[in-house]
């Protein structure tokens, strides 16, 4: 934090999957850089009031391993998704959220999971902010302060992660879904990501499933209930051109493969949560 104060131009680094590329491309050239791989502090992750508090450095190949996947399945899932051995043990959760990358494979997960981001400054003192503010540009890191912790809440309940990639394997997301179950409040939260700038919440199709879904039973649905709610996902977040706002026509061939995408995501994603 000091060393953020004194030089507060300076970029801190821990992973380094993403700012090197920009570096080694020309986008990025950093007055200094702040290398923070040696803060065991945020290397790993407590439990705080039916929380998780996890480390901004915890990497994905940690999120990954069976004793995360226990207390938080999506986000173990996406860290799996992430990309190759040699990125999933490098690349970051922090990172992963500072970048905020279209298709960054946790931010879905953060949203549906509704998690807050802790940080501190050594001028401002330390505060929380929730992670669809700062994905959204509502509020931003300010000068000299460093994101340190993620709280998310350990709901004891079903979550999965789906993507779609270009390719075989392990790749950049053309469209992602993650599904959460929050049995205690009786809802299902589902965020679609890579489509757009930021993770979409659609919460009507959220609403509404939540309230087909028998709670004090099985908590399955038919499968058209399932088909429908991909449907309504995918609608809501690829909606058709409005011709009151000039956008006649269809849309384009990739568009319409990319909402059917979406639908297959969800729709497969709630499925397998509630089954």
């Amino acid at each position: 934090m000091a060393a953020l104060a004194a030089q507060p131009a300076a970029v801190p680094v821990a992973g380094g999957t993403d700012l090197m590329c920009g570096v080694n491309a020309g986008r990025l050239r950093p007055a200094a850089l702040i290398g923070l791989g040696r803060l065991k502090e945020l290397r790993g992750w407590e439990y705080q009031d039916g929380h998780a508090l996890l480390g901004a450095c915890l990497t994905h190949a940690r999120m990954g391993r069976p004793d995360f996947a226990v207390l938080m399945p999506g986000l173990a899932a996406a860290a799996r998704a992430a990309g190759p051995p040699q990125v999933r043990n490098a690349g970051t959760l922090g990172g992963n959220i500072v970048t905020a990358a279209a298709a960054g494979d946790t931010l879905p997960v953060l949203a549906a999971l509704e998690a807050g981001l802790l940080v501190s400054g050594a001028r401002k003192g330390d505060r929380e902010i929730p992670v669809s503010h700062l994905l959204a540009g509502r509020d931003r890191l300010r000068a000299g302060e460093l994101l340190t912790h993620v709280r998310v809440p350990l709901l004891h309940a079903p979550q999965t992660f789906l993507k779609a990639t270009g390719r075989t394997g392990p790749g950049r997301a053309t469209a992602s879904v993650a599904v959460v179950l929050d049995p205690a409040r009786r809802e299902v939260r589902c965020a679609v990501g890579a489509i757009a700038s930021i993770p979409l919440r659609p919460l009507d199709a959220e609403r509404w499933v939540a309230s087909l879904v028998d709670w004090d039973g099985k908590r399955g649905l038919a499968p058209d209930v399932l088909t429908a709610f991909g449907e309504y996902v995918a609608m809501a977040c690829i909606p058709d051109p409005d011709p009151e706002r000039g956008q006649g026509g269809e849309l384009p061939p990739a568009m319409l493969h990319l909402r059917r995408t979406v639908a297959a995501l969800a729709r497969r994603g709630l499925g397998r949560a509630l089954s």
